[in-house]
């Protein structure tokens, strides 16, 4: 199983979005700054915004993609909200049915 992320950092006010197999270890990667000069070392506060259950890693980097290439808060949000959104999305967007 492999999962498509968004977590949100308050101090910073972005979002980040990934993709990974094990959602636990990569969330400690990133508070705990692990990569050092990756985007989330900025900050330590990250919270899981959304998670998404993909799956395979194939699903999951397409749905992270799509995410990234709408570069908006409002969608990002809209996303959460209506969780019909994100049913079109996979069905059309990244599944292709």
């Amino acid at each position: 199983m492999h999962y498509c992320y968004i977590l949100y950092s308050k101090k910073i006010d972005r979002f980040y979005i990934g993709e990974t197999e094990d959602f636990v270890r990569r969330y400690q990667e990133h508070l705990s700054g692990y990569f050092k000069h990756s985007f989330t070392s900025r900050t330590d506060d990250w919270e899981l915004y959304m998670l998404i259950e993909c799956s395979n890693r194939f699903e999951a980097r397409k749905l992270e993609n799509f995410l990234k290439r709408m570069k908006s808060r409002t969608f990002i949000q809209r996303l959460k909200s209506d969780p019909f959104l994100l049913d079109e999305i996979m069905q059309h967007q990244i599944r292709g049915s």
